[in-house]
């Protein structure tokens, strides 16, 4: 049984940083695309990061460029996804998901494995 489960999320004031991990089990992610979702309440979820098997492809939305970087290592089968110089408009619910495609794309319905979330509350 795939699990992807997710940790490093809390409560942080405004400009400060998070780095959230997803880690798998069941499942070597090497040959995966993985990204980061959220979900804040009242709202769709929304793809944030994504990146594709080899590491060498990366997308942001853009209200995150320039502040959240993904990332992945493959040798502990772990995505993470740094957050810095957070606002409050970043609180959500974070969610990591795998591609088995490889591709890592920014649509939600493409992922085959989701995590439980990890809650991220920014405060102003």
């Amino acid at each position: 049984q795939v699990q992807l489960v997710e940790s490093g999320g809390g409560l942080v004031q405004a400009g400060g940083s998070l780095r959230l991990s997803c880690a798998a089990s069941g499942r070597t992610l090497s040959s995966d695309g993985m990204g980061w979702f959220r979900q804040a309440p009242g709202k769709e979820r929304e793809v944030v990061a994504a990146i594709n098997w080899s590491g060498d492809n990366t997308y942001y939305v853009s209200s995150v460029k320039g502040r959240f970087t993904i990332s992945r290592d493959n040798a502990k089968n772990t995505v993470y996804l740094q957050m810095n110089s957070l606002k409050p408009e970043d609180t959500a619910v974070y969610y990591c998901a795998a591609d088995k495609s490889g591709f890592g794309t920014i649509w939600a319905r493409n992922y085959d494995y989701w995590g439980q979330g990890t809650q991220v509350t920014v405060s102003s």
